[in-house]
């Protein structure tokens, strides 16, 4: 699959440079340096390209979240501070950060309110009584849409966006108060 994964390093590229909404598929194949069938033959719609790119995407951002957060204890703790992490990554990568201008962020809303990949990611940066998933779909869904919140509409600074973690996000999702 070194084509497919050549092709959407291209539509990245395409994506922080012009906007998600602006690139085409036209675009993405050129700049891939291939035919527009070859691109076709791996993703059926411009959807799919960028469905592609970001669950590859959140499957890296969910990885590296897990590593910095595994060894964290307290659930409140873990929850606030695997948040913070995701924030960082995405808000460090510039092929990232892009998905969250004005012009591009009712689209990534749309992905992470469908996607599975990126419901279950969110779902593994927080544990309910005796380590088991409380209500784990619908608070996959709430957390995924607090981090695009603070991804497209960020605190004053990390520590303005702890706070509210510590004080209105942990809490109620974990059962624990601070």
């Amino acid at each position: 699959m070194r084509a497919a994964e050549r092709i959407l390093d291209a539509a990245a590229e395409l994506f922080a440079e012009r906007g998600v909404a602006a690139t085409g598929m036209a675009d993405i194949a050129k700049a891939a340096g291939c035919s527009r069938a070859t691109l076709y033959r791996y993703f059926d719609s411009r959807q799919a390209v960028r469905l592609a790119f970001v669950h590859r995407e959140a499957r890296r951002i969910g990885a590296a979240v897990a590593r910095r957060i595994r060894d964290i204890a307290d659930p409140g703790e873990q929850l606030v501070e695997g948040v913070r992490a995701a924030l960082r990554e995405v808000r460090s990568d510039p092929l990232l950060i892009a998905w969250f201008r004005p012009g591009d962020a009712g689209l990534t809303s749309e992905i992470a309110e469908t996607s599975q990949v990126i419901e279950a990611i969110g779902g593994s940066l927080f544990t309910g009584d005796s380590g088991q998933r409380a209500d784990s779909a619908l608070s996959a869904r709430w957390l995924t849409r607090i981090i695009v919140s603070l991804l497209t509409v960020p605190g004053r600074d990390e520590d303005e966006e702890r706070q509210m973690l510590e004080r209105f996000v942990a809490p109620p999702m974990t059962g624990i108060e601070r």
